[in-house]
């Protein structure tokens, strides 16, 4: 009853928002790379002990009214037989992507709860180790951004692979998302049984996709993600970078809290969706690494700005940056916290 953060993903106002930050378990912290200079990312990611340790980092440190597991959305994709590495400088590498209708069919199905184990021990181990008032967020890739890794065998720029195949292969793309999207859902299942108090489906790519293609390719699956997580009465967001130009149709998702990234003011989005969904966001990652006096008037703009109906968790637009200082961090959190 006393979880802020609870509260705002359905639908409360409140006169403090509650406040995390994507990534905030990472690469800006010095206890992180403490950890990381005896385990490689993977490892983190696969050992419970290590993924409750990093998850925990920054609640010890900032007292954030969320943790989130600490994980990747590409770790599903080994079970399905998927060669997936990490290296130094150049993000994840799939040394046999999927481009073909073939190739999807040999993607192997598999249970959640056996494959994935590890993830699910790491949530058991977080939630008996956070405070009552602090939630626990478990996360996926939605099936959109999933299938651009795959096609495109890492980071996917500049997509050339995936709407070739979306556009030359339809039912093939449709049956990938299909299939992704199914597992999925099973994941976040999951993660509910296993303690996670809501869920975050991050669609990262989703923003490259004109409105009337989201519809059509990305919107069916993702209403089926969220149809599923409601029946379970599980407070889940959907956050895609760079989608503006798509929340008419984000709205008819069935997620519980839009994130957004800091490209269009909150008050401007809630004309778009109204108040019957709660937003998370949107201070633009980049306003850390500024002197104290902008960080506190950026910050000052989105609290004000959260207090209008519906419901609203502070939020970075995107994750934080590596380089960000510590400092920056405490001083948002001030100037939140003494609103």
């Amino acid at each position: 009853m006393n979880n802020l953060y609870l509260k705002a993903v359905r639908g409360e106002s409140l006169k403090i928002s509650p406040v995390w930050m994507m990534r905030q378990a990472g690469r800006y912290l010095p206890e992180y790379l403490d950890v990381r200079k005896k385990h490689e990312f993977l490892e983190v990611c696969s050992i419970p002990e290590l993924a409750c340790e990093v998850t925990l980092q920054p609640i010890r440190r900032f007292k954030f009214d969320a943790a989130i597991l600490f994980s990747d959305i590409l770790v599903p994709l080994v079970p399905m037989g998927i060669n997936l590495s990490f290296g130094k400088g150049h993000g994840p590498q799939i040394a046999n992507p999927v481009r073909s209708t073939r190739d999807i069919q040999n993607l192997k199905n598999f249970e959640p709860r056996e494959e994935l184990g590890f993830v699910l021990d790491a949530i058991r181990m977080i939630r008996a180790e956070l405070p009552t008032d602090v939630a626990l967020i478990g996360f996926t890739g939605a099936p959109f951004t999933l299938a651009t890794y795959l096609i495109e065998g890492g980071k996917p720029n500049p997509f050339a692979n995936t709407k070739r195949l979306m556009y030359t292969e339809p039912e093939a793309f449709a049956s990938l998302l299909n299939f992704l999207g199914t597992i999925m859902a099973d994941y976040l299942h999951a993660m509910v049984e296993a303690g996670a108090d809501a869920v975050q489906v991050f669609d990262t790519w989703a923003g490259i996709l004109p409105e009337r293609e989201f519809r059509n390719v990305n919107l069916p699956v993702l209403q089926q993600i969220f149809q599923h997580l409601n029946s379970l009465k599980i407070p889940s967001t959907y956050f895609a970078l760079g989608s503006s130009h798509l929340l008419n149709s984000i709205k008819e998702t069935g997620c519980s809290v839009i994130g957004l990234d800091w490209r269009l003011p909150i008050p401007e989005t809630r004309k778009i969706i109204g108040n019957d969904v709660a937003v998370q966001g949107n201070l633009d990652p980049t306003v850390l690494l500024a002197d104290e006096a902008t960080i506190r008037r950026e910050t000052r703009q989105i609290v004000v700005a959260g207090r209008e109906k519906g419901g609203h968790i502070f939020n970075l637009g995107h994750g934080i940056l590596p380089m960000t200082p510590i400092s920056s961090v405490e001083i948002m959190l001030d100037e939140i916290r003494k609103a």
